[in-house]
């Protein structure tokens, strides 16, 4: 996976900032902070994705696409943020 343009931090940022007013959820931060933060998130999944894929089972590491781990990854974590 590469790391996400300029443009798609922003289009993050908006999608977020709708999300949370959507829950009527305030976000104490300036928009340059939330594009730091997109940012980080960003590169720390492109400097972490050889260690998830590690963590998976040998069949799973082998059977499904880069694409496929992606997915997992985010309907686990969409989960997790469910049931807290």
């Amino acid at each position: 996976m590469t790391v996400l343009s300029t443009a798609e931090y922003a289009e993050i940022s908006q999608d977020m900032q709708r999300q949370f007013s959507r829950i009527f959820e305030t976000i104490a931060l300036t928009k340059a902070e939330i594009q730091a933060a997109i940012s980080a998130t960003d590169v720390w999944i492109d400097a972490n994705a050889s260690a998830f894929n590690l963590a998976l089972p040998l069949s799973t590491r082998m059977n499904l696409t880069a694409k496929q781990k992606t997915r997992l990854f985010f309907i686990v974590a969409s989960k997790r943020l469910e049931v807290s």
